[in-house]
Order: C-alpha cells, then sequence, then structure tokens
C-alpha cells in the first residue's frame, strides 16, 4: 500500500462509479469508502476492485462500500480535492468537540491557532529579547538593526489576520488565497489609517464605524466562516464557463465591505460601553474596576474589545501624564504568564512543553502572551481560567492602592518602571506577584496533567482529560506484566472487552471475514467498556466513536472495531476517551458504547479485534475460541 498513489485512486473510484453526479454521498469509516450511488449500474465493480489500493468492493446497507483499509482517510481527503463530496474531509477521524458553546469556540480558536503556535513562541521569544536589550543598553532603540529586528519580530503579531486566514480557511473548507486576500484588506494600511482619522467613514453612502484590525482575531475567523456558505453558494449557482473567477471575485466584493460594516461597529460599541462602564466605577470602586480589567483584559484582547480602551490609556497619559486602567494590567499579563510556567513544569507532553517555556519567558520578560494563550492555556481551559483568577486578585490589590503606568508600555517584568511612580508601588508589586503566585499554584495542582503524546504535527493540540469523565467502575483493569511486554520477538495484543470469541469466517461481515482486513477474530461483548489491546499510538479514532486504529512501538497494527456496521448510528451510543495521535497503554480505556442501544437499532454488537498488517508479521494467532475476560491474550503476534 505504501506505493499508493491515492490521489490517482481516489480519480480511478470516482470515474469507476459513474463520476461525480452520480454519488449523492461520500463518508467513510474505518476500512470504507461509503457512497450512495444514485444508480449502482452506472458503477464498474469489477474495475474498481482491480485497483491498487482497493481490497475489495461490497453492497451493504444501501451503501457501496470500497473496501481500502487504513490509508481510507487519505483517499477520501483526495477525494474531497477533485470533488464538491469531501467538504468534510477528515471528519470522520477526530471527536466532535463536546460542553458548553463557550468550550466549544475556545476549542475552535485553539485549532486555528495550532500551526501558528511556533512561529508565535518564536517571535514572543524574539520581542523579549530586544525588549530586554534596548531596556539595558545593549542596542541603541534609535538604530536601524533595532529597525530590523524588530520588524522581524512584530511583523506576525501585525499581521495575525493574515497567517489566521490560512488556518482558518482549511478549518472551513474555503479557499486559503481568497481569505488571504479578506485579511490582507483588513490590515491595508489604508484602511488602518480611516481606523485612526477623527472624519467621518462611509461606504457607498453608508455610515462606516472603524477599528483597526492589526493583531486582531476573531474579525477574520468570523469572515472566513461566512465566506465558507457565500463561496458555496455561489459554486452551485454560478456556471462552469465563469465560476472558477467569478466566484472569488464576487466573494471578495461581499465580504470586505460586510466585515467592516458589521464587525467593526459591533466591536466598537461593545468596547465603548466596556470602557464606559468601568471608568464610571475607578471613583468609587478602584478595586472593582481593577479586578475586571486584571481578570478579562486576556478575554478582551481575544474578542478585540481592547482597541476601545486603549484611546482611553494614551488620552489619560497625553492629559494628566499617567493611566490608571493600565495599572492592572501587570497582574493581567504576568498571572497567564504565571500559569505557562506552571504547565512547563506540571505537563508530561513534551511538545506543550517545548511551547511553555519560550511562551512564559516572552510573557514575563515582554508581555507578549499569544503563545501563551493560544498555544497552552486556551487549549487547556483551566490554566486560561486560572490565569484570570490570579489577574483578578492581583489587578484588584494594584488598584486599591491606586497603581498606573506614566507610558504606553507592554505589562511586563521589563515595563516595571513605567508603572513605579505612580500610586502605591509596594502595592503593585504585591498584587502582581499574587497574580503570578495564585496562577501557577492553581495550575500547579489543580490543572490538566497531560501524558506524553507522540509527536504531534502541531504543538497547539491539546489532549483531553477523558479519564476525569469516566465512573470508577468503567477505569481499566491494568495489564500484567507479561501481557504488556514484548519477549523474544512475540507480542500478545489483548482482548478488548470480556466476551464469548468468535472465529473470523463467522462474522457477519464479508470483508471482515474474508481475512481480506488482515487476521483477528471477533468478541461478543458482555459489558460496554472496551480497552485498548496493545500499548501504543492511537492512529485513527473515529469522530463516531466506533473503531480505533492503534501502532505498537513494534510496529504491529491492530483495529478494534466495536460491533458490525455501527457508523451507520453516527455516534449515538458511543462515547470515545481517546483521540488521535495519544498514547495508551494496554488496558487503557478506548470508548464506552451503550450495547442495548445498539442492539435495539438492529446492529451486531460482535467487536472485531484485528491485525492489519498480518501480511508484514511473521506469525498472526488468534485463540480458537471460548470465553475471554478482558486483558487475556486474543492474539499472539511475531514480529
Amino acid at each position: 500500500m505504501a506505493t499508493v498513489d491515492y490521489r490517482s485512486l481516489a480519480g480511478d473510484i470516482l470515474q469507476g462509479v459513474g463520476g461525480e453526479k452520480n454519488i449523492a454521498s461520500a463518508t467513510h469509516c474505518a476500512t470504507r469508502l461509503r457512497l450512495k450511488l444514485r444508480d449502482d449500474a452506472k458503477a464498474d465493480t469489477a474495475a474498481i476492485e482491480k485497483l491498487p489500493g482497493v481490497i475489495t468492493v461490497m453492497k451493504a446497507g444501501g451503501q457501496y462500500q470500497v473496501v481500502i483499509g487504513n490509508n481510507v482517510p487519505t483517499v477520501y481527503a483526495e477525494l474531497g480535492k477533485i470533488t464538491r463530496l469531501g467538504e468534510d474531509a477528515g471528519a470522520n477521524e477526530e471527536p466532535a468537540a463536546h460542553g458548553n458553546l463557550f468550550n466549544r469556540f475556545i476549542d475552535l480558536i485553539s485549532s486555528i491557532f495550532s500551526p501558528v503556535i511556533w512561529p508565535l513562541a518564536a517571535a514572543g521569544l524574539l520581542k523579549a529579547f530586544l525588549s530586554m536589550a534596548t531596556q539595558f543598553g545593549w542596542l541603541d532603540p534609535a538604530s536601524q538593526t533595532n529597525v530590523i529586528l524588530a520588524a522581524t519580530a512584530d511583523a506576525l503579531f501585525y499581521f495575525l489576520p493574515i497567517f489566521l486566514a490560512v488556518t482558518a480557511a482549511k478549518r472551513f473548507k474555503t479557499n486559503q488565497f481568497t481569505s488571504m486576500a479578506i485579511a490582507g484588506a483588513l490590515v491595508y494600511p489604508s484602511i488602518v489609517a480611516l481606523a485612526g482619522q477623527p472624519e467621518p467613514v462611509n461606504f457607498a453612502g453608508i455610515p462606516m464605524v472603524m477599528m483597526n484590525y492589526t493583531s486582531s482575531v476573531l474579525p477574520i475567523i468570523v469572515a472566513v466562516w461566512l465566506q465558507g456558505y457565500l463561496e458555496r453558494f455561489l459554486t452551485r449557482g454560478l456556471p462552469s464557463a465563469i465560476r472558477n473567477f467569478t466566484t472569488p471575485l464576487l466573494t471578495l466584493l461581499v465580504m470586505v465591505p460586510l466585515v467592516l460594516l458589521t464587525v467593526g461597529p459591533v466591536t466598537t460599541y461593545a468596547a465603548q460601553g466596556l470602557s464606559t462602564a468601568i471608568n464610571a466605577a475607578v471613583p468609587f470602586a478602584p478595586w472593582l474596576a481593577g479586578g475586571i480589567m486584571g481578570g478579562f483584559w486576556q478575554v478582551f484582547v481575544l474578542f478585540g474589545l481592547h482597541w476601545g480602551l486603549v484611546p482611553g490609556m494614551l488620552n489619560e497619559i497625553a492629559t494628566q501624564g499617567y493611566s490608571l486602567l493600565m495599572g492592572p494590567l501587570l497582574a493581567a499579563v504576568l498571572g497567564q504568564a504565571g500559569a505557562t510556567l506552571a504547565v512547563m513544569f506540571r505537563t508530561r507532553n513534551k511538545a506543550r512543553r517545548t511551547v511553555a517555556g519560550p511562551a512564559a519567558l516572552s510573557g514575563f520578560l515582554a508581555g507578549i502572551t499569544e503563545p501563551a494563550i493560544y498555544g497552552v492555556n486556551l487549549p487547556l481551559k483551566k490554566p486560561f481560567y486560572f490565569g484570570i483568577t490570579g489577574g483578578v486578585v492581583g489587578g484588584a490589590i494594584a488598584a486599591a492602592g491606586g497603581s498606573g503606568a506614566t507610558s504606553f508600555v507592554f505589562p511586563s517584568l521589563l515595563g516595571l518602571p513605567a508603572f513605579s511612580t505612580v500610586g502605591n508601588f509596594a502595592l503593585q508589586l504585591l498584587g502582581t506577584g499574587a497574580a503570578i503566585l495564585i496562577a501557577f499554584l492553581l495550575t500547579f495542582f489543580f490543572g490538566p496533567r497531560e501524558e506524553a503524546a507522540a509527536a504531534a504535527s502541531d504543538a497547539g493540540t491539546s489532549v483531553p482529560e477523558t479519564a476525569a469523565a469516566i465512573p470508577a467502575a468503567a477505569q481499566p483493569v491494568p495489564a500484567s506484566p507479561a501481557h504488556a511486554a514484548t519477549m523474544s520477538g512475540t507480542v500478545e495484543v489483548l482482548a478488548p472487552v470480556a466476551g464469548q470469541a468468535v472465529a473470523l469466517a463467522d462474522v457477519q461481515d464479508k470483508v471482515f471475514a474474508s481475512g481480506a482486513m488482515g487476521k483477528g477474530l471477533g468478541i461478543i461483548p458482555a459489558d460496554g467498556h472496551i480497552y485498548s489491546p496493545i500499548s501504543g499510538s492511537i492512529k485513527a479514532a473515529m469522530k463516531t466513536g466506533h473503531a480505533f486504529g492503534i501502532k505498537s512501538e513494534d510496529g504491529v497494527e491492530v483495529l478494534v472495531h466495536i460491533g458490525i456496521d455501527t457508523v451507520q448510528l453516527q455516534g449515538r451510543g458511543f462515547e470515545s476517551a481517546v483521540t488521535r495521535g495519544q498514547q495508551v497503554r494496554a488496558g487503557d480505556l478506548l470508548a464506552v458504547v451503550d450495547l442495548d442501544l445498539v442492539t435495539e437499532a438492529g446492529y451486531d454488537t460482535t467487536t472485531l479485534v484485528m491485525v492489519t498488517n498480518t501480511a508484514q508479521l511473521a506469525g498472526v494467532d488468534p485463540v480458537a475460541g471460548g470465553t475471554l475476560a478482558q486483558g487475556d491474550t486474543a492474539i499472539t503476534v511475531q514480529v
């Protein structure tokens, strides 16, 4: 399979089934491309079965199923590139986002930021070093060298919407170059200049409230999300002769003015209301204003609301020589840095630790929190909340002492001199220290302790705390050392669930029973808790929770498929406990399934355990039959 050209295979399958117009819908499960054809007679089954990479073809449940094996997600993704069928390509591979609306929002933001985290961390670290170099006189701030280095460090933050346009386009399945053009318009110099001029701005006679979109996050994400709907509408409605250039043309003409006319006013008015409320609290309850600013400044930044507060800060400095609104920001920023530092010490995930170190350093030294927020705290959620908690307490203490800043600086340790001459500096230090300590200790003792994970494609991928949501009775029974170990070239694949063993030939699925997917066995499960049969890395975790692919360090590839044709349940009755890329030990929980629901829906609950790379191994010997306890040896593999 390694030599298969999957792009060509996708095209050949498409041609073999009668083209895109003959496909009503397309999806995939752990091993099969599942197509609903409008006319089965147009499909050349014999030709498709001869294609390199295709194991077999079967028709069941009203579907035309092309069995490909472990590489079916790749074929499905390639199919999505050459048709409009794969707009959700890859959607079956990862668990859906769970939790409340805010948690799903955090997951969305984190996933969009993930590919940018390493450059953000590098740029933030460079900004920290440059700030330190100019602060201590090692580098002349007016020198051309500093100008060039500052541009190197600042460019990513200034043009952040363009970078996020690329990752958001991948998430929302839009044309990424059109997305980048929209983002480029938002940060275009003349647009930025319009946001700073006092005269009214209008578009075709429509009054427009401008804001500064540089370094912003949400406007471009919302824009690309809406772009996806518009592009799909235009693609369906426009004639093919003009579609390729007319779709991006109309998308740009609609989306740029739409964002400027809607996002700008909404954000600006919300920010102005927030600024008015906080400023009103300063005279009679400075501690309250300080708690709000210290705790929620990073949230304001996330939603772009800080732009309504910044002009007030600048005006205060210009008219009275200092800004009281800036006083609590040290606690806000350094509280998040403290939480990130705790993650660095607490996590067992090497990739996360590698990001957390420089992210915390750039936060402490330069007040640059984007790498910390989007690469560490926000994906893990609890550290972000704990940073807010520390900021609330620290900001309230600093504001109670009348602390303020005499210049507009990034709140950081190197920026401390700007906060030293307004109000009670001792209380400022006490509040800042309290914010760091509270955030650090809460994160260190109560934050998520991620397990060591296989190298991920990005450092921002979070490992959910699935075990915390699993009842004690459902916790895995540890595998014995004999089972977990590999001795003399032998690997023991354990029974993932207690139950009655069934010979593979007797399984009620033609493909599995034929052995085309490899040797193995079925188990009629006695309960709904499915555990990992080997130690290794999760290579596939279906969104529906019904199938998992695991590869051991010895190179043994095992498929655990819960039930027959249960992909049709679309996740009902299944609760996944692992994600792709996660490391598991033999005996760790993979999923919980409601067997009664599966049975009542008319599906066979037989759970398949298959060694999918049987042909590459010296020997694969499943047990002959009988009753198995969870953790008993089910298959003996000679590597």
